[in-house]
Parts: C-alpha cells; structure tokens; sequence
C-alpha cells in the first residue's frame, strides 16, 4: 500500500491522476472535453503509467471502460465532458449496473460559479444517474479528491460490484491545494459462517435432484477453478447463468449449458424440476429465469439456496431457504473444501444433462449459402482456449450462445442488460488488454453500426481485433417479436447497409465479404495473419433468423394461432 504521503501544491487535475496511478489503473478511456482540460494536462505527464486511450464517442468508451472491468475485475476508468458526453456515456453505466461491473466515469462540470443556472451542458449527474450507478457525487473541493477518489474504487468493487460516477467542476480542477494522498483501495469480501457451509452440506445430501447455476460479477479465475472442483467432487450439473457461459469450463463433463435466452427445452425442465438449486452469484433475473418462469416468486418450489455478495439481493425476487451473503472467492474456496457427500442419486442426472448439452449443440442447416452452424464449429475447433469473443445484442448472438464452448474464465465479453453496439469498443478494449491473443468481435448489422465508428480507435491503437459482421440486413431480434405478434406486418426493421468490408478499409483496417460458407475459414485464416484490425462481413439469408426457426417458419407459426 502507497500509504498517507505529503505533497507539495498540485492542481485539482494533477491530484486526481495523481489518486488513479495511486489506485493502480494503468489504461483510461476518453473522449476528451474542455471541461477536465486540467485532468488531460496531468495526465500527459502520467502517461508512462497511465495508458489514455482517446474513443470516437462517449457511448463507445464507456463500454471500452466496462469491458475492461470485466475482464480485469479492476474498475475501468472512463473520462468525459458535462451534459452531451455524459449522457452519451450512461450506456456503459446501465450496462455496468446490470452486469455488476466494477466502473468510474469521471466527468468534466460546469465551474461552481456557474452551478444552477442551466449554464452551457450544465447536468445534475446526482440525478440523472440516479438508477444506474451505485454511487453519484460531485467533488466541490481540491482538497478531498484523494478521499471522494477513495470512496469511489472502494463502492466499485465492494459488495456487489458497479458503476460509480464523479463530477468535476472545471475551476476546481484548477485549484491549487496541498493534500495527502490515500493509498490504493482494499477489497472487502464477506464469506459464508461454517454453520451456512454445513447446512449447505447437509441439504445437498438429502437432494435427489440438485442444479448448480453460477454467473454474477465478483469472481476471478481461483474462484472459477475452486467451485470447478467442488461441482467434480459432488458430481454436480452445472449451468451459467445469461452470458456467464465462461464460469465453468464448456468441455467439463459436469457442464449442461447456458440459463438464459433461447435456453434448452430440457435444461429448463431440469432447473425447473430440480429439488435444490444452488445459485452462486447470479441475481436471478429475467434473462436467467426465462421471464421468472423457471422459478416461482417469491418462493421458488426447489429449495434455493443462494449465494450473493449483496445482501439487498437476497430475498429481493425469491426467498431462499438459504441465503449467504458471501464474495465469490470465500465461497468457492470453502465449497471446494466440503468432504463430498454421496452422490449416487444424481450421477445419472449429472451424465444425461451432459449428454443434453452435447445433443443440443448439434447444428442443423439454416437457410442461404451461408451456414452459421458450419462457421461456429470451424470456430470452436479453430480458436485456442483463451481467445477472447466479445458480443453486444440481437439474434445472431444466439448461435454463439448454443454453440460456442467457453473454456476459460473471462473470454465472454457480452452486456447482461441486451445492449446492442458493445461488441466493438469490448474488442478493443479486450485486445489492448491482452495484445497477445485473439480477440474476436461478433456483431449484427445493426449491432454494428451503433459503435462502428470506434474501428478508427482500433487502427489508431493498433488493437488488431478480428471483427465479424454478421449481415441480415434487419433488425432481426426485433422483426422475430414482430413476426411472432404481429406476422407479416414489417415496420421500421428493414436496414439498408453499407458494404462492411468497403468501410473497414476506409477505416485501414483489412476488409473481406463471405457470401458462401467455404470462403469463411480462408478469410478468417487471412484475417488472422494480418498486421491490422480485420472485419469480414458474414451476408447472412434473412431467411437464417435463429438457429431453429426460419422467418416464414415463424410468421406462419403466429398465424396458425392467431
């Protein structure tokens, strides 16, 4: 730990970047903006430490922020300006929020003289942030920067992980002060009581049917590798919760596949007829519960037990017969720990939810000359165990979801909230992080062009991202609902497209279009040994909506029971 340390007189800004290298960040994200004209002087002079890296929209580095907190499990640092580029930036907060990622946007404000006069870009950030951080505040004072500084990674990465948010008037950046330093934030995590572990033992014991689901933020790889070990010595069938499917290793034979959109017919009747449900980390929340179906609220029929860093979690959608309010880490580590209890009454269970997994990855043909199928098991044969493939929303998400493997903590970057336009800005944020492995972006044509622009953040970086374009020329989430309620009736989700790989040269980055299955490896192999960014356009039938059902299949599907 740095510890208190007398300083001499330092400018607001250069106290700031002063309390980040303190705190251990190493790469910022920003946009920047007149108003922290002081922040970016200072850390000019930080930049041996600090790495800035300036995005092309506040949107694109609020993601870049949170997607680096996710995968680092440090809080990404983002900067912007007042009013436009905060606003801009509350994608990645509400993302964030609902994914429990450790975040801090700091953002330029109005000069104090100025405050509630509706000057230029004026914001009240308390209140326009008021549900998507965890925290909100505004430093009027040089002075205790290092202290609200404090407080902030701390709220960020204490408890149930989030977004935090500072304004910094711009004349008090400005101001000369002497103030000591804190030093570099201490984690706090709670675990469980060895009365929790052994009630825990001794319910799992009187199971016939149990279910493990993990997901949630707070882990880390030792968390990942202990509850790996205890599922092994209880025999447990275990799933991941929505877009956590990097919890646990997809080619373990305990894996059963994922709990969240376009879930398995019959994994949701095994979460459904479990008898014990133990859900480590995981909220439980929409996606997860297939819209609380797959558990009644607010007293589930399994018996619940579950495991949250938060406590207000607990009990907040579902009563648990047994709650434990525990970080990840103290858990895992004691639950590996457990003698193993006899677990012949579900051994059978365990070996047919794997073998469901298994069959349920099996890809049949879609229509077009384009076979997603095809393409996603090259893919997982192709890509070694630790590249990193980052995703934002819409359907072509689900064909990884159902057939991609996960093999390694913290290789899906994917927004828990379905918040379209990530999967770029996580891409680069992912590959400036770890330059040396494969970073794969996948996006939809409307995904895609919601944060496209960062491609130039990629070439300017050199974050040599693989991007994928996946091109149906719709929004085809959106048009699936619309088929389903509303059949043949298309508004507002025809797009009319650039030509992908046109604009990715026009960027510098390498750009191919794949029209046939057989051109994909080839272009990926390409794209692969380029000494750039890459994108390759996937020209998908809009015919292909989802990997089971086509788009007539669907509207004539609604029409029958309309």
């Amino acid at each position: 730990m740095v510890g208190l340390r007398p300083s001499g007189l330092r400018t607001g800004g250069q106290v700031l970047v002063d309390a980040l290298k303190n705190h251990g960040v190493d790469m910022a994200f920003a946009v920047p903006g007149e108003s922290y004209l002081a922040v970016l002087d200072a850390l000019h002079d930080a930049s041996n430490q600090i790495r800035l890296v300036t995005c092309r929209q506040e949107g694109g580095a609020a993601y870049m922020a949170e997607a680096y907190g996710k995968l680092t499990g440090k809080p990404g640092i983002c900067l912007v300006t007042r009013g436009p580029g905060a606003s801009n930036a509350t994608v990645g907060l509400h993302t964030a929020f609902q994914d429990s990622t450790p975040m801090i946007l700091l953002i330029g404000q109005v000069a104090r003289d100025q405050a509630e006069r509706e000057a230029f870009q004026e914001v009240d950030f308390r209140r326009l942030f008021g549900q998507v951080t965890k925290w909100t505040a505004q430093i009027e004072d040089a002075r205790r920067i290092p202290e609200y500084m404090s407080q902030a990674f701390h709220r960020a990465m204490n408890g149930r992980p989030g977004p935090v948010a500072l304004a910094l008037p711009e004349d008090m950046l400005t101001d000369r002060v002497e103030v000591k330093d804190a030093g570099h934030y201490v984690t706090a995590r709670g675990n469980p009581s060895a009365e929790q572990m052994a009630e825990l033992r001794d319910r799992l014991a009187k199971a016939k049917r149990p279910f493990v689901i993990l997901g949630g933020g707070g882990w880390d790889a030792q968390a990942v590798a202990d509850i790996q070990v205890f599922a092994e010595n209880m025999n447990l069938p275990v799933g991941a919760s929505f877009r956590c499917q990097d919890y646990f290793d997809n080619d373990h034979k305990n894996y059963a596949g994922d709990v969240g959109i376009g879930i398995s017919p019959k994994l949701g009747e095994r979460v459904k007829n479990a008898d014990l449900l133990l859900v480590v980390g995981a909220r439980l929340g929409e996606m997860t519960t297939s819209g609380y179906t797959l558990l009644e609220p607010p007293v589930p029929q399994q018996t619940l037990i579950h495991v949250h860093a938060s406590p207000e979690e607990l009990g907040r959608v579902y009563q648990a017969a047994l709650p434990i309010n525990s970080g990840m880490q103290g858990f895992a580590k004691m639950a590996r720990g457990l003698k193993p209890v006899d677990h012949a009454a579900w051994d059978a269970q365990t070996a047919a939810a794997r073998a469901e997994y298994e069959a349920w990855q099996k890809h049949e043909a879609n229509a077009g000359a384009v076979q997603m199928g095809e393409i996603l098991a090259y893919l997982r044969d192709k890509l070694p165990k630790d590249a990193i493939v980052t995703n934002g929303a819409g359907n072509y998400a689900t064909w990884w979801h159902r057939f991609y493997r996960w093999r390694s903590y913290r290789t899906q970057l994917a927004p828990t909230n379905g918040s379209m336009g990530y999967g770029v800005p996580a891409g680069v944020a992912a590959k400036l992080v770890h330059p040396d492995r494969i970073v794969l972006s996948v996006n939809g044509d409307g995904c895609f062009l919601m944060n496209g622009q960062e491609l130039a953040t990629a070439v300017q970086h050199n974050a040599n991202v693989i991007f994928l374009v996946v091109n149906n020329g719709m929004y085809g989430t959106i048009r699936m609902h619309q088929e389903r309620e509303y059949p043949g009736r298309v508004s507002g989700t025809d797009l009319k497209n650039p030509d992908f790989a046109a604009l990715a040269r026009a960027y510098g980055a390498q750009g191919e279009t794949v029209r046939e299955t057989a051109e994909f490896a080839p272009a990926f192999e390409r794209a692969l040994k380029a000494s750039k960014p890459a994108l390759i356009e996937i020209v998908l039938d809009p015919e292909a909506l989802t990997p089971r059902l086509g788009l007539s299949q669907i509207r004539a599907n609604a029409l029958k029971n309309k």
